[in-house]
């Protein structure tokens, strides 16, 4: 039987950075339901990091509430399992007062977008050099199935008996609308395609989101199925590749052209358009991210998957260690008790 010793001397000395996927799990059972979609994103990421080069004591998990909090207990780095909707706060500040760190947030559309969608508008606006994964279960699972900001109008929950009135946020829409300089989509079921994105993200510096769609079979079950699954994809779903046209369909057989700034789905088959009319991805184009976003809840489209932009803009931390240097560069290094003991102090 392996001791503690034994292990720690397995793993790979500091500096070395030779590690494997089996370096990133924890000795502890994973506690989401059979069948979880957050499992099939556990595995892409265990599997990523290896490949970083990042030395595991520079890796941080935070999370929020919700099934998708358990996250860092189930990665061997260090971890934050924080408050509901606080994560991105929490992770801010870990960033900003450690730019050396390479930081992830686990997040999930209630956690996100609920009470935590302050704090995700000003992530994004800032430009925090985070890694943001945000399941997507189009529901409160974690406590027992009620409706979240993502569910559509009608679905049926337990906490709308009688249909959900709201309209869903549009995810990939308000963190674009919010300023976020790298934002994808991906999903459970195509784990290579998912950990490619993890990786795009990886080396992106600045604020990186992924909505991933989860399937939760206990309280919305089969909800993404016309987009995830292998019969019915690709007539559904049109994959991103920067300087690639949009094409799609079981056959390859049809695209998107742009009609002003208006997409639309053809028929390649029928002979009024050949690959050369289709639209281009171009993930540096702002305005076509947006176009390519509305598409999500069209009946007439297929959903946008992979990155639909990923533009420059330096990141926060960046401008806060800046600032601070210049001022100690200008003014020299601060007195805390000079400053503490200043003119704004008095005795009582």
């Amino acid at each position: 039987m392996k001791t503690q010793i034994d292990e720690l001397l397995e793993r790979p000395h500091e500096g070395s950075l030779v590690y494997s996927a089996k370096d990133f799990k924890p000795n502890v059972d994973v506690r989401w339901c059979a069948g979880c979609g957050a499992i099939s994103v556990l595995s892409p990421s265990q599997r990523l990091m290896p490949e970083l080069g990042v030395p595991k004591e520079k890796i941080v998990y935070v999370s929020g509430i919700g099934c998708s909090g358990r996250f860092p207990y189930y990665m061997d780095t260090y971890g934050f399992h924080s408050i509901h909707g606080r994560a991105l706060a929490i992770a801010s500040g870990l960033k900003i007062a450690r730019p050396d760190l390479s930081v992830w947030v686990v997040t999930g559309d209630g956690d996100n977008m609920s009470i935590g969608g302050n704090h995700f508008i000003h992530t994004c606006r800032r430009n925090v050099d985070l890694n943001i994964m945000m399941f997507n279960n189009e529901v409160y699972s974690l406590t027992k199935g009620q409706y979240s900001p993502t569910s559509h109008r009608g679905q049926i929950t337990k906490s709308s008996p009688l249909g959900v009135l709201d309209d869903p946020f549009n995810p990939v829409a308000l963190a674009l609308g919010a300023g976020a300089t790298f934002v994808a989509r991906g999903h459970d079921k195509d784990r290579a395609q998912l950990q490619s994105l993890l990786k795009r993200a990886s080396e992106h510096r600045g604020v990186s989101f992924i909505e991933i769609y989860t399937n939760c079979r206990i309280f919305n079950d089969g909800a993404f199925d016309l987009y995830t699954n292998a019969d019915t994809r690709d007539n559904h779903t049109v994959f991103l590749e920067h300087g690639k046209p949009l094409i799609f369909g079981k056959e390859k057989n049809r695209g998107i052209i742009l009609d002003g700034y208006t997409p639309r789905a053809v028929n390649l088959e029928d002979g009024d358009y050949s690959v050369n009319d289709l639209l281009i991805h171009n993930e540096k184009d702002s305005t076509l991210a947006f176009i390519l976003a509305n598409m999500t809840y069209s009946e007439d489209l297929p959903r946008p998957m992979g990155v639909l932009q990923a533009i420059h803009r330096e990141p926060y931390e960046a401008r806060v260690t800046a600032q601070i240097e210049h001022e100690i560069e200008t003014k020299g290094e601060g007195d805390l008790e000079k400053l503490l003991m200043g003119e704004s102090s008095w005795v009582v």
